[in-house]
C-alpha cells in the first residue's frame, strides 16, 4: 500500500518539475492554442497559451507507474492504451495548431487509430489476462457475456470515453481536475477488486493531472490539448475493462458524459427545430454565457464529479454486498 502513497507523490512532483521545463519550449515552438470565434468573449484572451502540454502529464505518470508497478501486464496495457491516444493527439494538435489545418486528424484516421488500440485491448485482456468477454451489471451482480461483440463494445467505451474527455476539456483546469477526481476513484476500484499494480497506474494518473493543474488552473499557463485530453480517456477506459466496471465508468465520469449528451442534444435539436437547448454546448459554455465565472464553473463541476465518484463507490459496496 506503501507504493500507491509513493506513486502518486512521485507522479504530482515530476509534474511539478517537467511543467517549467515544457511550457517554455512549447512557447518557443510557438505551441499556441487558437480560439474558436463563436466562443465566449472571456476565452479570446487565451489565444496563443502554449498547448500539447499534455506531455507532461504524461511524463509525470509514466515514471512512477513503470518504476512502482512495471513489472503487471495490466500496467503497461494501461500504457499502452493511454500513450497510444497520446500520440493520437498529439498528432491533432501538431496538425491544428503548427500546420495551421483546422481540422486536425481525418475522423477515419483518429478512428483507424482507436479501433487497432480497442483490438489489442481486448485481445491481450482476453488471451494473457483471462479478462473474459463478459459485462458486469452493477447492482444486479449478473454478468453478460458478449461474445466477439465485446470488442465492438471497447470500441465504443474508448470513442465514447476519450471524446467526452476531450470535449470537457474547455475551461482551465477543467478535464485535469475532473479526471484527477475519477482516478483516484478508480484507485479504490482497484484496490477493491486486489488489483493494486492498477490502483498504481490510477494514482499515478491522478498526480501527474493534480501536478498539471499548478500550471493549467486559471489562468492557465497552458493547455493539456489533445494529447492529454485523448490521453486521459484512453487511461480510464482502460481501467474500466481491465476491472468490468465499464457500466460503473458511466457514473464516474459522469461529469464527461453530461459534457458529451449536451453536445449530441444540442446538435439534435437544432437539426430537427432549428433552436437550441442550451446557450452553448459544451454544457460548461452554457453556464459561462448565463453569467457565472469561469472559477465557479470549473468547481461546481470538480464538485459534481467527486460526488458521481462517490455514487459509483456507494454501488460498488451495494453491489458487492450482495445487489438490490
Amino acid at each position: 500500500m506503501h507504493e500507491i502513497l509513493y506513486a502518486a507523490v512521485v507522479a504530482f512532483i515530476v509534474a511539478l518539475v517537467v511543467g517549467p521545463l515544457v511550457i517554455p519550449l512549447l512557447r518557443r515552438l510557438k505551441f499556441g492554442q487558437s480560439i474558436r470565434e463563436e466562443g465566449p468573449e472571456r476565452h479570446y484572451a487565451k489565444a496563443g497559451t502554449p498547448t500539447m502540454g499534455g506531455i507532461i502529464i504524461l511524463t509525470a505518470l509514466i515514471i512512477p507507474a513503470i518504476y512502482f508497478a512495471g513489472n503487471s501486464l495490466e500496467v503497461w496495457l494501461a500504457l499502452f492504451v493511454t500513450l497510444g491516444h497520446g500520440v493520437l493527439g498529439f498528432i491533432d494538435d501538431f496538425i491544428k495548431v503548427v500546420l495551421k489545418r483546422s481540422l486536425g486528424l481525418k475522423a477515419r484516421q483518429k478512428l483507424l487509430g482507436q479501433i487497432l488500440m480497442a483490438l489489442a485491448l481486448c485481445f491481450i485482456a482476453i488471451t494473457y489476462m483471462g479478462r473474459g468477454t463478459d459485462l458486469w451489471i452493477p447492482l444486479l451482480g449478473v454478468n453478460i457475456d458478449f461474445g466477439p461483440l465485446y470488442y465492438i463494445l471497447i470500441f465504443l467505451v474508448l470513442v465514447g470515453t476519450t471524446n467526452a474527455v476531450n470535449l470537457t476539456d474547455g475551461l482551465d483546469g477543467l478535464a485535469a481536475g475532473t479526471t484527477t477526481v475519477a482516478a483516484l476513484a478508480y484507485a479504490v476500484i482497484c484496490v477493491n477488486f486486489n488489483k493494486p499494480e492498477l490502483a498504481i497506474f490510477c494514482v499515478s494518473l491522478a498526480g501527474a493531472t493534480l501536478g498539471f493543474l499548478r500550471y493549467n488552473a486559471h489562468p492557465a499557463k497552458v493547455f493539456m490539448g489533445d494529447t492529454g485530453s485523448l490521453a486521459l480517456g484512453g487511461a480510464l477506459a482502460a481501467v474500466s475493462v481491465m476491472t468490468k466496471t465499464e457500466l460503473l465508468l458511466v457514473i464516474v465520469g459522469g461529469v464527461f458524459v453530461i459534457e458529451a449528451l449536451s453536445v449530441i442534444i444540442q446538435v439534435i435539436s437544432f437539426k430537427s427545430t432549428g433552436k437550441r437547448v442550451f446557450l452553448m454546448s459544451p454544457i460548461h459554455h452554457h453556464f459561462e454565457l448565463a453569467g457565472w465565472s469561469e472559477n465557479k464553473v470549473v468547481t461546481v463541476f470538480w464538485l459534481a464529479g467527486a460526488v458521481f465518484s462517490a455514487v459509483a463507490l456507494v454501488i460498488l459496496a451495494v453491489s458487492q454486498s450482495g445487489g438490490i
